[in-house]
This record gives structure tokens, C-alpha cells and sequence, in this order.
């Protein structure tokens, strides 16, 4: 497991993407300089997005336009008749070459976007606008050194624990709570993983009862049609022969395409946004860099955990790349870009579905891995609520991080106002609340490449800290559970 280095800006304002307002846009920033997956799993979770390095969470009851992280349960998802329409499409150009006017979506609006602002006929897609990222640059460490002596002190630990504060700081050192257990009656800490071969096992078994019952309940002739039944399967006949290829961004097939996708990125770009040839520059700053390093687990899916591309090559032709996250419990869209050549062939619907299908694959290798993130969902912007159309579809509520699902009910009340808490019960909290008595001296804290310490070890050799309202911040905001594991650069 990485370990997550973050440097955290406080709250920025900018232009809004979705309203086009001046300086109205709001929200915490942070610069990762690592991110460990689960990490970042754990900050999506509670509203954080990332672009490129760039860290942001919306400060929803401020913002111009309030923003609600959104996910889909693949397992659960059912195609639409729209979308039966565009994969059929898709499936008889590949078959016979014929070109066929795109229908107009009855549940997708098909002049929704990237930036909301595109012309009529171009695709709906399932990313939202890139933030302007701030003018503060993020203070200058060397990574790699601070992992090595980041090592070097936790081995330091393992090898001379004495004292409870050493305990502590070994706790903290490896992600773990220094708060006492949840049978001693405390808040307690995430429970320990299972093992890979346990995990194996289970799947395994899994498996089997779900295929027995598969065997027990033949397929109906009536049956409906699944998305996996819908996607094409090559065939020698095919006029087209259209191909995904998954490649990680630090490895080598994302360099040796790389030109292939950034031509493609500038394409789209200026044909579909009408951005100056200058602005695709932000190519490299948003989908190209990546602060997860590629994780492979023998417990994860076949893949690994990171960030990726997911390139649609026709007839060795890249023609659309959608740029995801791979983490430990979802798929998580960062962007889809596509050649304006191909509209008719709807790309941004189906890389949608392309996307909810590799979920449903990872699923089947990996149970807890079955969730599509669609970045936000933006309901004060009309042209921003495809994405609630997806069945299936939670909103996460901004004040207790717990999941509701979206209905027209919730649709109606933000109707009425467009900032809520969404969970209805008053009662609810945050359980991963990060409380300043109990954690705040646990927080590791790195001085310099080479120093580390915790916030109270900071306090006890210095007798204040500076930054110690903002440190607070931080912590609340990406709850205890990353602020007791991630290392804060002062």
C-alpha cells in the first residue's frame, strides 16, 4: 500500500463550469503528491474529485451550484430503451457498415456534456467540467526520498515499540486508530482485511452457488436481454472491428499511444467545446498525470487499481478513450473524449455502458467492486441531470456521507431548494467524523523531506502550532479514517 502525501490549499473560488459564473464556484482544494487507492476510494466517499493531482471538494451549501457525488450499482443497473437504441445502432454499423442517423435519447438529454455548454447533436457523456485548478503551487518535496525515509521510520518503530506513545505513533505511522477498540467500548478502527487466499476461497465459492443457480434456473426465452447480451462479440463477417484495449498511464502502451490520444483529446476539444487550440494543453494536467500509482493486490481484479485509459479502437483507429479510476470498491469516471467524426455512433452513451459492463466484470472477480461513480450530479443545471437517469442511481448526502438513493421524491425537494442534506433523519451522523480531542495529535505531519512527526510530538517540542486551526479543517473534511493516514505536508 502507497502511502498518501497531500498539501492542503483551503477553500479556492473559481469560475463555475456548469453557470458560467465569475469567481461563484467554491470549494476545499488540496494537492496529492501520492494517493494510495483506498485512500482515495475513502475521499470520493466523502465528495472529494480529483483532476489530475488536483484534490476538490465543493462547499455545497456555498457553491454557486451544489454538487452531489453520484454513483450507479452496476449490479442493479437495467438498460433503458434508449440505451437498447444506441447498442443496437453501434452493433449494425459494426456488423453490416451502414451509417444510421442518431435517434434522439428519450432519457439522456443529448446536448448534456463535459461543460454543459456543447452544441445539439453532440453525445452525452458521463463527466463533468475540469476545475480551474489554483494559482498556488504546491510546496517542493521529493516524493520517492520521503517514501524511503517514511519506510525507514516505520521499521525504526517495528523494531523498538516502547512507551504508549510510541504505540500510538506506530498506529498512526500505519493507518491505524489510535482510539480503543469497539469492545472496549470506543469508536473503533476499519476491521483488518481478510486474507488473499481467504478472499480467493470465498469468491470461489461464491462462484459456484452462482452458477449452480443459474443451472437450476434456465433462461426463459422471454427473458430480457442483459447489457453483456447487447455488446457486440467480433466476428469474422464484421464490416468494423472495434476493440477496448484497458492500459494503465504509467505503463507502456499509454506512452506509445499517447500522441494517438492527445490528437484525439485536441480534436474533440475544440471541435465539440469550441476551446483555442492553447487550451488542450490541459490535456496533461488533468487526464494524463495521476497521483495512484498502479496497485495489484492478489485479492484486486485482474487489472490492478489505478488510473487508466480505456481506448475504442476502430479497425486500428482510436476513435474515443475514457479516462477512469479503478479503485477498490468502483470504477470512477474521470472524462470520455471522442472523435467528432463518429457522433452518430452516440460514443458518450455507450462508453457509459462500456464502463458499467468492465464494472460488472470486475464484479464478478472481486464482489465488493460494484459501483460506477459518474463524478457529480448537479441538479441546479438541467443539462447536468442525465446522469441521475442511470437506474440504480445514489446521491451521497453532504453532512452524514451515507448513500440515498435517487427518486423523484428527492428530486422534488431539491427542486424547491438546491442545496439539502438529503438524508431525512436528523439523527444520523458522519461515523467516520474526525474529532479534534481524541485524534488531532495523531495526524502525521511531514516538516521536511526527512522529518516526520505527529501533531502532538509538533506541539510538545515546539509548544504551538501555527497551522493548527487549518490542520483541524483538513482532518474534518477528509474524515478520520484518511486524516489518521495520509501525511499532511506543512
Amino acid at each position: 500500500m502507497a502511502t498518501s502525501i497531500v498539501q492542503y490549499f483551503g477553500e479556492q473560488e473559481s469560475k463555475c463550469g456548469y453557470c458560467t459564473g465569475t469567481n461563484c464556484s467554491k470549494s476545499h482544494g488540496m494537492h496529492a503528491y501520492r494517493l494510495d487507492c483506498q485512500d482515495y476510494q475513502d475521499l470520493i466517499d466523502r465528495g472529494w474529485r480529483r483532476c489530475g493531482n488536483y484534490c476538490y471538494k465543493p462547499i455545497n451549501d456555498a457553491t454557486c451550484c451544489p454538487c452531489y457525488t453520484i454513483k450507479c450499482d452496476a449490479l442493479e443497473f437495467k438498460l433503458t430503451k434508449s440505451n437498447k437504441r444506441t447498442l443496437r445502432r453501434i452493433n449494425k454499423f459494426l456488423r453490416d457498415g451502414k451509417r444510421e442517423s442518431k435517434e434522439q435519447d428519450d432519457d439522456l438529454d443529448p446536448s448534456a456534456s463535459a461543460n454543459a455548454t456543447c452544441d445539439e447533436g453532440s453525445n452525452v457523456n458521463i463527466s463533468e467540467p475540469q476545475p480551474q485548478l489554483p494559482d498556488r503551487k504546491p510546496t517542493a518535496i521529493d516524493v520517492e526520498q520521503v517514501a524511503t525515509n517514511l519506510a525507514q521510520e516505520k521499521k525504526n518503530v517495528q523494531e523498538k515499540p516502547s512507551g504508549e506513545e510510541l504505540k500510538k505513533a506506530e498506529r498512526a505511522i500505519i493507518g491505524g486508530s489510535s482510539v480503543a477498540s469497539t469492545k472496549s467500548g470506543g469508536i473503533g478502527s476499519n476491521p483488518p482485511r481478510k486474507k488473499a487466499k481467504q478472499m480467493r476461497l470465498e469468491r470461489r465459492q461464491a462462484k459456484l452457488g452462482s452458477n449452480a443457480e443459474r443451472l437450476e434456473k434456465p433462461k426463459s426465452a422471454t427473458a430480457e436481454k442483459s447489457l453483456r447480451d447487447f455488446l457486440n462479440t467480433p466476428r469474422d463477417t464484421d464490416k468494423h472491428k472495434l476493440k477496448l484495449r484497458l492500459v494503465n498511464v504509467h505503463g507502456d502502451e499509454f506512452k506509445r499511444t499517447l500522441a494517438e490520444s492527445y490528437e484525439l483529446y485536441k480534436k474533440y476539444q475544440i471541435t465539440i467545446h469550441n476551446d483555442p487550440p492553447k487550451n488542450c494543453q490541459a490535456y496533461q494536467d488533468h487526464l494524463q498525470v495521476s497521483p495512484m500509482k498502479h496497485e495489484q493486490p492478489s485479492d484486486g481484479p485482474d487489472k490492478g487499481y489505478g488510473s487508466f485509459h480505456q481506448q475504442y479502437w476502430l479497425d486500428n483507429k482510436l476513435i474515443a478513450v475514457g479516462v477512469i479510476d479503478i479503485l477498490p470498491s468502483s470504477v470512477s469516471s474521470v472524462y470520455f473524449f471522442y472523435d467528432p467524426d463518429y457522433s452518430f455512433l452516440s460514443l458518450g452513451t455507450y462508453g457509459s455502458l462500456r464502463e458499467i459492463d468492465l464494472v460488472q466484470s470486475f464484479a464478478a472477480q472481486v464482489p465488493e467492486l460494484k459501483y460506477y461513480y459518474m463524478g457529480f450530479y448537479i441538479h441546479s443545471c438541467p443539462k447536468m441531470r442525465y446522469k441521475g437517469k442511470l437506474s440504480a442511481s445514489y446521491l451521497l448526502c453532504p453532512e452524514t456521507y451515507t448513500w440515498l438513493e435517487l427518486t423523484n421524491d428527492m428530486c422534488a425537494k431539491l427542486d424547491e431548494t438546491k442545496y439539502q442534506r438529503l438524508c431525512p433523519d436528523p439523527d444520523v451522523k458522519d461515523v467516520d467524523e474526525f474529532l479534534e480531542d481524541e485524534h488531532l495529535n495523531n495526524v502525521m505531519l511531514l516538516r521536511d523531506a526527512k522529518s516526520f512527526t505527529t501533531y502532538g510530538r509538533l506541539v510538545q517540542l515546539c509548544g504551538f502550532d501555527s497551522e493548527r486551526d487549518v490542520i483541524i479543517e483538513y482532518s474534518k473534511l477528509v474524515g478520520k479514517t484518511c486524516a489518521l493516514r495520509m501525511i499532511y505536508v506543512k
